[in-house]
Parts: C-alpha cells; sequence; structure tokens
C-alpha cells in the first residue's frame, strides 16, 4: 500500500461522526419499519388468499377447458391449474406490494444517498427478479405437489430430500447463472493483489475457481464481498465499491473472513440445516394441510390434496420461515464471529480489520448499535460495535511481518 493512499484513508477509518451515527439510526429504524411491514403484508395477503379468495379462484380457472377439472386423480389439467393459481397470486401480490417495494427499495435507498438507480434501472431490475422468482416458484411448487400427489403420506419426507438436491444445484449456479443476470462480474485482474489473498488460502484445502469483481457501483453505494458457489464454481466476488475505497490490508482482512466460512465448512453446515429445517417444516405443512381439509371433506388424502390448497401452503410455509427465522440468524451470527476471530488470527492485521469495519459502517450507514431485541430477531450478522470489540483481544502485527 502506498503512503498516498494511507494517508487517504487515514480519516475513512475513523469511527462515525454524530452527524453520520444519527442517519445511519435513521436509516436502520426506516429500513426495519419497513421490514416489518413487509412481512406483515405477506402473511395478512396470504391469509386473505387462502381462507377468502383460493376457492372461487380455483373455480374460475376451472372454467377453462385446458384447466379443468379431471375425474381422474391429479391430472396435467390440475398442474396445470396449479401453476396458473400460484402466478396469479404472485402477480396479485406484486401489484398489492408495490407501492412499499418501491418505498423501501427505491425512494428510501436514494434519499440516504445509497441508490445509484434510475427509476427505470430499478423497476427493470425489479422486473428481473420477479420474473426469476415466478419461474422459480412455479418449478418448485408444481414439483411439491407432483411429489404429494404421487407419495401420499409420506412426500414430506421425499420432499426434503428434494430440496436438499436443489439447494446443492442452486448453490452451484447461483454465481454462474443467476447473479450475472443482475450484475457485471468479472475475474480480478490485479496479479498483486491475488497472490496475497492466495496466501491466506494455503493450508486450508479451499479451492477456488477464482477472485471475482462485481459491478455494484453502478446500482449502490454500498460494499459487499461474498464466498460463493460450490465445488468447481466456488469463488470469493469483491463489489467494485470495497475494491475501491479499502486498502489491501482491508481487503486481507474481508478476504480471510471469508475463507475462514470454507475452514468452519459453514456452507456445508447450513446446508444440512437447511435440509432439517425443510424436513420439519414440509411435515407441518402435511400435518396443518391435511387437518384442515379434513375438517371438510374427511375422506381426503394427500393423493387428492386441492389445488386450492397452494396459498394455505404458501402461508404456512411463511409463517413457519418467520418463526425459524430468529434461530437461524442466531446460528449464522455464530458462524460471522467464528470468521472475524479467524481473521484476525489468520492475519494478526487489527488495525486494517477496525478500519474495514468502520468502513463497511459507514459506506452502508449500518446502525453499529441497533436495540439488542432487534438484533435477536432479524439480523444475521453481529452489530459492528461487537465486531470491533472482538479486535481488543487479538495482537496486531504490521504489513511487514
Amino acid at each position: 500500500m502506498s503512503s498516498a493512499k494511507s494517508n487517504s484513508e487515514g480519516s475513512s477509518s475513523a469511527e462515525m461522526t454524530s452527524e453520520q451515527l444519527a442517519e445511519a439510526k435513521r436509516y436502520g429504524r426506516l429500513s426495519l419499519c419497513c421490514d416489518l411491514a413487509d412481512r406483515a403484508l405477506d402473511v395478512a395477503f396470504l391469509a386473505v388468499m387462502a381462507f377468502v379468495v383460493a376457492v372461487p379462484l380455483d373455480a374460475w380457472l376451472q372454467t377453462f377447458p385446458l384447466l379443468a377439472h379431471s375425474t381422474l386423480r391429479c391430472t396435467g389439467h390440475d398442474a396445470l391449474r396449479l401453476i396458473a393459481l400460484f402466478v396469479l397470486t404472485y402477480v396479485l401480490h406484486l401489484a398489492v406490494s408495490f407501492p412499499l417495494s418501491f418505498f423501501a427499495g427505491f425512494t428510501l435507498e436514494r434519499r440516504f444517498g445509497l441508490s445509484r438507480l434510475s427509476p427505470r434501472g430499478w423497476l427493470w431490475r425489479y422486473a428481473k427478479r420477479n420474473l426469476l422468482g415466478i419461474a422459480f416458484g412455479a418449478a418448485m411448487f408444481s414439483g411439491l405437489y407432483a411429489i404429494i400427489w404421487a407419495t401420499g403420506p409420506w412426500w414430506w419426507l421425499l420432499a426434503a430430500g428434494a430440496f436438499f438436491l436443489v439447494s446443492i444445484a442452486l448453490g452451484q449456479l447461483a454465481p454462474v447463472l443467476i447473479l450475472p443476470l443482475f450484475y457485471k462480474i468479472e475475474r480480478l485482474d490485479d496479479p498483486q493483489l491475488a497472490a496475497r489473498l492466495a496466501r491466506l488460502t494455503e493450508g486450508t484445502g479451499l479451492s477456488l475457481e477464482g477472485v471475482y469483481r462485481m459491478d455494484l457501483s453502478s446500482e449502490t453505494a454500498k460494499a459487499n464481498a461474498m464466498l460463493t458457489g460450490l465445488g468447481r464454481t466456488r469463488r470469493v466476488i469483491f463489489g467494485d465499491t470495497l475494491l475501491q475505497n479499502f486498502t489491501p490490508e482491508e481487503i486481507e482482512v474481508i478476504f480471510a473472513h471469508e475463507v475462514g466460512h470454507h475452514v468452519f465448512r459453514h456452507i456445508r453446515k447450513m446446508i444440512l440445516a437447511g435440509a432439517f429445517y425443510c424436513t420439519l417444516g414440509f411435515w407441518l405443512c402435511d400435518w396443518f394441510l391435511m387437518s384442515w381439509v379434513r375438517s371438510q371433506f374427511p375422506n381426503a388424502t394427500q393423493h387428492d390434496l386441492p389445488v386450492w390448497t397452494l396459498p394455505m401452503l404458501m402461508l404456512v410455509i411463511t409463517l413457519f420461515s418467520l418463526l425459524m427465522e430468529p434461530l437461524q440468524n442466531a446460528v449464522s451470527r455464530h458462524f460471522e464471529r467464528q470468521c472475524d476471530r479467524y481473521a484476525l488470527a489468520t492475519t494478526g492485521l487489527r488495525e486494517a480489520y477496525l478500519s474495514a469495519f468502520r468502513k463497511l459502517a459507514r459506506l452502508n450507514k449500518d446502525d453499529p448499535d441497533p436495540h439488542a431485541l432487534e438484533v435477536l430477531l432479524f439480523h444475521s450478522h453481529p452489530p459492528i460495535r461487537e465486531r470491533l470489540e472482538v479486535a481488543s483481544t487479538s495482537r496486531a502485527r504490521t504489513p511487514a511481518e
């Protein structure tokens, strides 16, 4: 690192000013309010769909010959109608939630100087994200109902196994197929930095396909980095906002943190935990759905689960996810603490660690010390203040060591 860059970065490595802290807290409060409103809207919308709209909407869909119910059990007509019902549910939800989505995703981010997208650019990303959501959701729920109709009472166990396989496939495909739909990603062309980072993987067993640069600056002022992919697609991706604003030592600490996720096998553990959550969730879905359907049709079985139960299934999955989120976040925060300690122990760059997290807080307008209940319920990462305190017990070394 040149001395010129060291000097230019010196002031940006300091604690937040009182004005910056107040702004971060305002942004955090408004973001939390939007998140809570979005969750409440999701639950209320799906409840109305499940208890009020689903049956008459399914009856209306059956007026179309291609979607009409057959006397045969669960034919292709039912599968097509299921997809149609999902798409209609998704589109209606978009119509109801769009004002909140636009405020939270565009207006709020622009108000605090974080978004660099034009309204048209935000709408295009919003459209792509939801088109992908429709395609993935239609495939997922049609596959899920196919399993239910085919296997009966034990569908939840087979569905959990299928979810496990899909999670692995998505983990492999995300960095090469999904992320490039939204961001320009290219291999990092910096031999000196690449060599510096390669030293941190020695002896860890981490085999990276490459280190990449992601064009975040065209969308946001926020900085980010991630370890993503599985097997041959595993790679570390740095946002260009991070590469532009952080020193080599700070990037080294952040990279070491990402290496820690591999060392502690966090991705594998999260996939296995996800399989457990999914098994439990699908079992609860089966119990609730069949109890609800049999209250109206005592002889019903899983083999002839009605198409109109789809919104109820979506509601149960949503509620289960909300209930499990604090536990999942607690596990995630534990993993992040492990990686923070690993990064400090591996690099010894305590000052770079401190300045990196101060910059992240400032660039991302993160409240460094949010309310404990907010952290418990909603945060997948420890607060910045806590992460800075981790460095107090570490031993610093100079970049020359």
